[in-house]
């Protein structure tokens, strides 16, 4: 019973169906669970929250229950219910410090660089800057492993801990370190695939050997995809006798040298004067030999010279100096530790000398390289050593990937992953010391061992056997190899499954167990392109980049998380600091430069480029990671910044409020005006759209984030980058008021409102829809915010179209701090109006210059780098035409027959009124004739103060209620048919309709009209004229743009 509590329990942990944890509780989701565990009364005070809020003790049941799922064959046993399968037990946790990450960690840190490169390594570079290669590189991992130490330790860590770690820490738009770790895992795969079977050589002898090289790098690497492919458990089993290998390799290589001390290895090498050869191809370092008393060349003649005779002609350099064997392995007491104390670097093709031996000619070594010397095959240099080197130091997350198995991973991964890297880091340094020591300079430089036959160095060192290197370094590259191939498909399925990256979601499905089977196939195809490259060379410096990014992010992560203090950051390790953070960091950027520049820039490209795919195309993830804490700081802190003083106006751009109406099902209403804003804004500064819904949030919260929900969809669909914000007021005047003062934060405050123009306000029975409208009007006016106002905003271009040739014309009658010059720029920056002119007309009066006012128009456009046309169009001060009184009047008598019908509507409302009453009174009147009490109650009606008597009749009600309604209405119809108009009206409506014939005429055809928008009158009775006023000075347009500037100036010709 206990099994499956844990069990449901871990699935409940391990989250939805992408496989993702679910994090947003503080522990555990059990809210399923603890439905109906309350029983008692001693906590009835909260019984009615125990469906979402568990009891303590039940908490803690499910917490102790929990378990991890181990990193072997059930690591993925999940219950997944796209495939169907079932919810296996999974054991408890058992491995501790030592098996479950100490010599996991070992294993994967020690591998073929130390058998294979070393030494060259320490030939190359010297004694001196070998220790400051070994040094600079373990320091890198030290630091690292603090930063991943506190990062493990600061809660529970599930299986497969290095990505999850990482990636919660920093978040999905950092997520390509997740792929760094799947490209570092098969990575470490390659080394010993290309390393097994090296036998480099020159380029121009290694064609076939190199050939033959992958043809057993890919039959190998089958055989250990089947491995894994059958089951982790034999790789697990496998595990421990690789490990022991490599410990007895290292401990024959420290018997080997102690023995070189007193009795070192005979391991001749033959130098023609100060140069080493290769003895492939001959036996005896001699140049003649006697045999039955007869002078004969030997092999090594017949390299130099024409022929085997004694008096061919012969190399130079090889006549005129001698052979000379010397020890390879001189040993600890022969004091050939000064002589390699210093570097040996050179270009490709330099002769591997030894400087003590005399030398005769060769002043020109280049045309002797085809002869058989040991040669560098490669340009050596500090930086070039360093990228080899540096994946021999990697390996530093083992442990952490099996946090699944650890009885404690936040006690074992610190101290086992830093107790590895001490091990390491001794043994590299030794090794640097000791090889130095024993082995002669000229054979450390013999990167292939060609001097000696091709054998391994370190092999010839070791006691008591070369064989136990060989077989030591052959099942410690099968063993990481095997890790490799078994790690880096587990992490490419958690990328997969975390569902960021939409094209990878193939790979996070597997085999019923969980095996990923499609994740293995890809990782395999992979190694198979390392193997051939078929040169561990040129794959070890690319490696390098991976490890070094995903190393820096893990000291990011731990420096930002240290540095914000987030209330969950409370780690168990506490020998961390982010300064030592900040330091790994710089020493991995560093690294990745001082290796191979243009390597780490390629490697900072590809991150890059899956950077923006995941930001463009992947899905949106909360974690609650670090990269989130500092955007929320950085916005604070901007916030604060922007609150101390307004912005400058350079900087002033159009921050929109955009109000937004919904239809019945809470759908937008206008969507053209989202394709407006993105046009307007290109993704630029601030937009909050806004909508109001009318009620109580706590009938209407399901309505609101409905509301929410349907207006962000259409803002991704719009392309409207931004936030959305709904309020429920109890009504829609008040709640419009609280978004236009309240909306945005502290100087992210928006400065412009754009709504829609009420096109349907004449229809409308309800006036309160158009009496919103100039409110919104007059409340920007007064919190000095502009306005756009859009009409027959649905038939606007969408962000998809692509207006031809045409122009967005500029009415500029009053100034309103240049808004109507800056807008037709930004829209002219959006591909949708960028094919559109620009065209600028100004009014002018009768005692107004036209041509000076065009010449100075033009030179303001000059000096605001505007490129537009300008036109003074002359309004003469004609006579009030009788169309003019006629739409005034009209507009009149419409204002007071809506004024009627609203006293209609209230009599109506008064008459309903009267015929309760008459109805109350009748029945009052038949209770008191049947009441013996009448008398009395009469008596206590009179007496009463706050009482009425009613002797009401329906005669007398008639009479009462039409005594005042016919006089009053015949004397309204007449007045209506006998007003005259306001003369004040009369010249708006004069204004309004000469405008609006003078922009008709010039801007008919336009894609786009701007003009501005006058403001509502002071007194709020000639409200529904100033709508008529607008309406006419619309009409006969089709898009137009009203503006109302907000009282600032938002343009300058100042730079």
């Amino acid at each position: 019973m206990q099994k499956q509590h844990s069990a449901s329990m871990h699935h409940k942990l391990s989250g939805n169906c992408d496989g993702v944890p679910k994090e947003n509780s503080p522990f555990i989701n059990s809210a399923e669970n603890d439905k109906n565990n309350y029983d008692g009364t001693n906590m009835a005070l909260f019984e009615e929250e125990m469906d979402r809020h568990p009891m303590v003790s039940s908490l803690l049941d499910k917490l102790a229950n929990y378990t991890n799922l181990s990193q072997g064959a059930q690591e993925h046993e999940e219950a997944d219910e796209e495939e169907g399968t079932k919810k296996k037990t999974v054991k408890s946790p058992q491995m501790g410090t030592f098996m479950g990450v100490y010599l996991p960690c070992l294993q994967n840190i020690l591998g073929v660089i130390l058998f294979l490169r070393l030494t060259w390594i320490v030939g190359t570079a010297g004694i001196l800057e070998s220790l400051a290669i070994v040094g600079l590189c373990c320091s890198c991992t030290m630091l690292t492993a603090i930063s991943m130490s506190a990062i493990a330790t600061n809660g529970v860590v599930p299986a497969g801990g290095s990505y999850y770690m990482i990636s919660r820490s920093l978040g999905p738009d950092l997520f390509l370190l997740g792929l760094c770790f799947h490209y570092r895992n098969w990575g470490v795969l390659l080394c010993p695939l290309t390393a097994i079977f090296t036998a480099e050589r020159k380029e121009d002898q290694l064609n076939a050997l190199l050939n033959n090289m992958r043809i057993y790098g890919t039959i190998c690497l089958s055989l250990m995809a089947v491995v894994v492919f059958v089951g982790v458990k034999y790789v697990n089993k496998l595990a421990l006798v690789f490990l022991a290998c490599v410990i007895l390799s290292i401990i024959s290589i420290y018997a080997g040298v102690i023995k070189s001390g007193f009795d070192p290895p005979d391991f001749p090498v033959c130098m023609l004067g100060n140069r080493t050869l290769q003895n492939l191809q001959f036996d005896k370092c001699l140049k003649t030999e006697i045999i039955n008393n007869n002078t004969v060349s030997t092999q090594l003649w017949r390299l130099f010279c024409d022929g085997p005779e004694l008096s061919s002609t012969c190399n130079e350099y090889f006549v005129n100096n001698n052979l000379t064997l010397i020890q390879g392995i001189p040993g600890l007491a022969s004091g050939v530790i000064s002589e390699n104390m210093w570097s040996v670097y050179g270009p490709l093709g330099m002769l591997v000398e030894n400087k003590r031996l005399p030398s005769v000619g060769g002043i020109d070594p280049a045309k002797d390289i085809y002869l058989p010397y040991v040669v560098n095959d490669i340009s050596t240099f500090f930086t070039l050593l360093v990228g080899i080197y540096f994946p021999s130091v990697t390996g530093i997350m083992a442990g952490s990937n099996r946090s699944g198995d650890l009885k404690d991973a936040q006690k074992s991964i610190p101290i086992g992953t830093i107790l590895a890297i001490a091990t390491t880091s001794f043994i590299y340094v030794s090794g640097v010391i000791l090889f130095g020591a024993c082995i002669e300079g000229v054979l450390l430089r013999d990167k292939f061992g060609d001097s000696v036959k091709g054998n391994l160095v370190i092999g010839t060192l070791s006691w008591p056997s070369p064989w136990v290197i060989v077989i030591g370094s052959f099942f410690s590259c099968c063993g990481a190899g095997l890790q490799s191939l078994t790690g880096a498909p587990r992490l490419l399925q958690a990328i997969a499954r975390d569902g960021i990256v939409p094209f990878l979601q193939v790979f996070g499905h597997g085999k019923a167990n969980g095996e990923p089977t499609w994740a293995l196939l890809l990782t395999a195809g992979i190694c198979e392109i390392g193997i051939l490259i078929a040169s561990l060379d040129a794959v070890a410096p690319i490696l390098s980049m991976f490890f070094l990014m995903c190393y820096m992010f893990v000291n990011l992560a731990c420096a930002v998380q240290t540095l914000l203090r987030t209330p969950n950051w409370r780690p168990r390790f506490k020998y961390y600091h982010w300064t030592l953070s900040f330091l790994g960091m710089s020493l991995c950027l560093s690294i990745m430069f001082i290796s191979s520049w243009y390597y780490a820039i390629i490697a900072m490209g590809i991150a890059g480029c899956i950077y923006k795919y995941i930001e463009y195309r992947g899905a949106e993830k909360e974690w609650g990671d670090g990269i989130r804490g500092l955007s929320l700081n950085a916005a604070r802190y901007a916030l604060i910044r922007l609150e101390e003083a307004p912005p400058h106006t350079k900087n002033w751009r159009p921050q929109l409020l955009v109000l937004l109406n919904l239809d019945s099902d809470l759908g937008v209403k206008h969507p053209r005006l989202l394709s407006l804003t993105t046009q307007l804004k290109a993704g630029k500064g601030l937009t909050i759209v806004g909508n109001v819904l009318q009620g109580t949030y706590l009938s209407h919260e399901a309505e609101a984030k409905k509301a929410e929900q349907n207006i962000k969809s259409m803002m991704a669909t719009e392309r409207t980058k931004g936030f959305c914000h709904v309020v429920v007021s109890s009504n829609l005047r008040d709640g419009i008021s609280h978004l236009i003062q309240s909306a945005g934060l502290g100087g992210m405050k928006h400065n412009t409102v754009l709504v829609g123009w009420p096109g349907t306000w004449k229809q409308s029975e309800d006036p309160q829809s158009w009496r919103n409208f100039i409110e919104i009007v007059r409340e920007t006016t007064a919190a000095h915010q502009a306005m756009l106002v859009a009409k027959n905003v649905d038939s606007f271009p969408t962000c998809q179209d692509r207006l031809g040739e045409g122009t967005i014309d500029v009415w500029w009658v009053v100034h309103d701090g240049g808004m109507l010059m800056l807008l037709p720029f930004l829209l002219r920056q959006h591909k949708v109006w960028g094919m559109c002119k620009m065209r600028i007309f100004t009014v002018a009066q009768m005692d107004d210059n036209s041509i000076q006012m065009k010449k100075d128009l033009q030179m303001f456009l000059y000096h605001l780098r505007l490129d537009a046309e300008v036109e003074v169009v002359e309004m003469h001060d004609n006579d009030i035409s009788a169309f003019t009184y006629e739409k005034t009047l009209v507009m009149e008598q419409r204002s007071q027959m809506l004024k009627q019908m609203h006293l209609s509507r209230t009599e109506r409302e008064r008459e309903v009124k009267f015929n309760t009453l008459l109805i109350l009174c009748s029945a009052q009147l038949i209770h008191d004739k049947n009441t013996t009490a009448h008398t009395t109650m009469n008596n206590k009606e009179e007496a009463g103060p706050d009482r009425v008597h009613m002797t009401w009749t329906k005669d007398k009600l008639s009479t009462e209620r039409n005594r005042n309604r016919e006089p009053n209405a015949n004397v309204a119809v007449r007045d209506l048919f006998n007003m005259k108009p306001n003369q004040s009206n009369v010249r708006r409506m004069h204004t309004a309709v000469k405008l609006n014939e003078v922009v008709v005429n010039k801007s008919q055809g336009a894609h786009l009209v701007l003009l501005n928008m006058p403001g509502p009158p002071r007194n709020r009775g000639g409200d529904e004229n100033y709508m008529e006023f607008l309406e006419v000075l619309l009409e006969g347009l089709n898009r137009v743009l009203m503006v109302r500037g907000g009282g600032r100036e938002v343009i300058t010709i100042y730079s």
